[in-house]
């Protein structure tokens, strides 16, 4: 079974970190082979923000998450070891304010729209929530289809 990350990118864990809880997830899913298609473990987007603010690289949190299987708060605490103990409270502030502030090219955000149904009427302008719409649209196509 494939499952869709419904961990919105707008989550955050006892660390603060925006987006932290679903790259977890999305890397927890695919160690297991259970990551729906056309979800990355880790993105160009998001997820290297998310690496870049905590000092961490794509090779070290795949192998980590593959290897340990952590629970969440595990993984956590291995961030925290890994930065020396302490989290920069300012470079955690600077990455919420530019995930909340992220906006998808044009394209991207009529596919993801059309995708749900929906008319691109400028009120869902930031990539969070055209995030979430398109995992809940993935979701519910994949539901339709059991």
């Amino acid at each position: 079974m494939k499952l869709v990350p419904l961990i919105g990118s707008g989550v955050a864990g006892p660390l603060g970190v925006l987006h932290l809880p679903r790259m977890w997830l999305k890397c927890s899913l695919a160690a297991k082979g259970m990551l729906a298609d056309g979800y990355p473990d880790l993105g160009k987007g998001f997820d290297a923000m998310t690496m870049r603010a905590l000092n961490l690289t794509e090779d070290e949190v795949r192998n980590y998450i593959r290897t340990n299987l952590p629970s969440y708060t595990e993984f956590e605490a291995w961030i925290v070891q890994k930065n020396g103990g302490k989290i920069d409270g300012a470079k955690v502030a600077a990455h919420n304010r530019a995930v909340l502030q992220y906006h998808h090219d044009a394209e991207t955000k009529k596919a993801i729209l059309e995708e749900a149904g929906l008319k691109d009427d400028g009120t869902m302008p930031d990539a969070v929530t055209l995030n979430a719409i398109e995992d809940y649209a993935c979701f519910h196509k994949w539901l339709k289809s059991q």
